[in-house]
């Protein structure tokens, strides 16, 4: 998925790019048709919500708005495990990956991802109580392609 390249000389200077299969993999996380967030729940059951980035960090952070008051948010405040993926019916491949979700409150955190059209949701604006971010970060991951998967490390 990323190739490392190291080079002669001093300073020590080392590039990492991604492989074509990574390249396809970050496609399918771009043109995502599909989008879910997965909460780990103690008891072994899983729950899943629908909910579209608002920003991302390469395939390591991906940050969310949601509710303060949703069973979501209560769920990762208990244990911040999660899964995230993405599917692309069309073509049966897909992205998982699997981290840990920090709920941030914080103002930046907030107006960090604030979007034009947010008080349809959030009435009392940026500051809305009930507005808080997600900030899923990957650990490792599983692209599926044509009936076929490989695990990564991120």
């Amino acid at each position: 998925m990323v190739q490392k390249e190291q080079f002669e000389g001093y300073p020590l200077k080392v590039e990492y790019s991604l492989t074509d299969k990574g390249k396809r993999m970050l496609n399918v996380i771009v043109t995502m048709q599909e989008i879910g967030i997965e909460l780990m729940k103690e008891d072994g059951k899983e729950e899943k919500a629908m909910l579209k980035p608002r920003e991302r960090q390469g395939i390591k952070a991906f940050w969310f708005s949601t509710n303060t008051s949703s069973n979501k948010v209560k769920f990762f405040r208990e244990n911040p495990k999660a899964s995230i993926y993405f599917m692309d019916r069309r073509f049966f491949r897909g992205v998982s990956l699997t981290g840990t979700v920090e709920v941030l409150e914080t103002s930046e955190a907030k107006e960090r991802i604030w979007r034009e059209g947010d008080t349809m949701y959030y009435k009392g604006g940026v500051t809305d109580p009930d507005y808080c971010v997600l900030k899923f970060t990957a650990i490792k991951g599983r692209y599926y392609s044509n009936f076929h998967s490989e695990d990564f490390e991120i």
